[in-house]
Formats: C-alpha cells, structure tokens, sequence
C-alpha cells in the first residue's frame, strides 16, 4: 500500500483502544489498528467469567487515569460494552482477523507485514498485545489424546464434568468458585497460601471450601497426565492419582517474545521489552503499552494511562 498512516496500533485490547482514541482526540487522523480476534478485548472475552468483576484499581493499586477514556469498576460485560462503545463513536479503522508476521524499520518510519502477506505503513508504533494471548502451559507433557480435554478457561465447561482447575491467581479462584456451583470441581495450587487473590476472591475461596461445595489439592503439584479410557488421570508429587473429565490451567500468560524478538526490540532478562520513560522500545518510534510490560501482569486503568502517554508523545514528535 502507497498510503503511509500517522499510528499504527497492533492490539485491540485496553492499550491500543486507548492509544486509538487518544488519536483521534489529539487530532491524528490516520490511525490503523489491527487485531489477530474476531472482536476487540479478547483477553476479557475468553479468559474472564461472566459476570467477573472488574476492578479500576488492580489489587488494590490506585491508578488515576489520565486520557480520555472514564474507566471505573464494573463488570466483564460493562467493560466489554464501554469499549465497543467508544470504538463506535470514534470511527476507528480497525482490521480484525489480522495478525502482523513482522514490523521491519523503513525509511518512511515501518512496514508492517500480515500473515495473509498484505503490507502497511506508518511512522509509528504502538504494541499492545496481552500476555494472555499466550497462556501459560505446563511443564510436563500433554498426551495428544488428551489435548481436547484440556483448556485455558472455562468456556466450555459443562454441569455434570468432573473438572481439576489448575493455578493460584485470580483467575483460576474464580474459575473454581464458579465451576464449584455448577459442577464436582477441585482447585490444585502447588502452595498452601493464595498471596495473589484479591479479598474478594480470599472470601469466596474461603467460604465455597468452608461449606464443601469445592475440593481441594493444595501444597501439592501435578507431575503429569495420562489418558485413562479417556479420561484425564493426573499423578501428583504426593503419591495420589485422581481422574477427571477436563483439566483448566489458569496459571498466566506469556509475552508473545518470539514476535517482539522478530521485530529487533531489545527484552531483559524476564523477556519484558526494555523501554524508556516514555513507553518507548529500544527501537525509535516504535512504542510498548500494556501488561507486557510487566512481569506477573498490569492493568486496564494502567493500559489506558500508556496508551494516552504514548499519543502525546507520539504528537510531540509529529509538531
């Protein structure tokens, strides 16, 4: 394509929705924004319940937001719909099922080039891909036999499956909290003590153990799965063994590093891009907003804050 954009913004989650409106509020009108899901937000889409609350301040951290985009507490769907909202009213040009192979420095600022081998370009760039896009798997091996068995959220789970979630964050809490209700679920965290929940979920936890609605495995790890009959049977370090119908791993997600390596941007030694104080890669113009800048993970309000900074100084530089 001959057409050269202002921004172009890989990642429609809560950093590059922001990094878009912010665009258009600041006055730069070709913005290009590109997303490999069928729908904006698709880290909250697949990977949060229903109903989840939604916090501004993520454990506890108080994030004043500085853009143009109200963000407060809420639900997963309340969320979903303020930022198909905002999207709508500010006529962002977003391609969806598009994911970029590579961005390569030109003289014209980058070009950036799809799976589906289509190019474009634009002075600037804003990366804000979701670790979550890449959740994290075991270490031990999957039997292929079982790989339909296992999942990374509880979209498909159903009432009357014996379900294992795996992992000691927030999501797989709420995972198992919630499957508990519905279904015989057992939570395995391979510690005694849940460091990284929220309150919220602490008392959940708390309250669905103390009632018996959810089993536990705690203080004990999984050290691997075999098919029985088609069933899954994990093997823990304890000694026992207990089959299950399907397995939920919550246990985090990865930065997409084969992709930051393919584009030259320089990662430390968590594999978390190294940037300046203005949100900006080792490579000039080509900017860094959202949780993969962190190591256990950010947050929404904090995504918006980047995705406005970027844009400002992203129109500095155009003055």
């Amino acid at each position: 394509m001959n057409k050269i954009y202002d921004v172009a913004i890989i990642g429609a989650g809560p950093g590059g929705i922001a990094s878009a409106i912010e665009s258009v509020v600041i006055g730069i009108k070709d913005t290009i924004m590109f997303e490999k899901g069928e729908e904006h937000s698709m880290t909250i889409r697949k990977f949060y319940k229903d109903n989840k609350r939604v916090d501004k301040d993520y454990k506890g951290q108080k994030v004043e937001l500085n853009g143009n985009i109200f963000f407060d507490d809420g639900t997963k769907e309340s969320t979903l719909e303020l930022f198909s909202e905002i999207l709508k009213n500010h006529n962002i040009e977003t391609h969806f099922k598009t994911e970029i192979e590579s961005i390569k420095q030109n003289p014209d600022g980058f070009l950036l080039t799809t799976t589906d081998n289509k190019a474009y370009n634009a002075k600037y760039i804003v990366i804000s891909i979701g670790k979550m896009g890449q959740p994290n798997k075991p270490a031990y091996k999957i039997p292929i036999t079982l790989l339909k068995k296992v999942s990374y959220n509880i979209n498909d789970c159903k009432e009357g499956e014996k379900i294992l979630v795996v992992g000691g964050g927030n999501s797989a809490v709420e995972y198992a909290c919630y499957l508990a209700t519905i279904t015989d679920t057992t939570l395995n965290y391979r510690r005694t003590e849940f460091t990284r929940i929220n309150d919220s979920n602490a008392q959940n936890l708390k309250e669905v153990l103390q009632e018996g609605k959810l089993k536990s495995k705690f203080g004990i790890d999984i050290e691997s799965l075999e098919d029985e009959n088609g069933k899954i049977k994990a093997n823990f370090n304890d000694g026992s063994c207990e089959t299950f119908d399907k397995v939920v791993y919550a246990i985090g997600g990865v930065a997409p590093v084969d992709f930051l390596k393919k584009c030259g941007i320089t990662l430390d030694e968590n594999n978390i891009p190294i940037c300046n104080d203005k949100l900006e890669s080792s490579i000039k113009n080509l900017f860094v907003a959202g949780d993969i800048l962190f190591k256990s993970g950010g947050s929404i309000a904090t995504a918006l804050n980047h995705g406005h900074q970027i844009i400002k100084e992203i129109k500095s530089r155009m003055s």
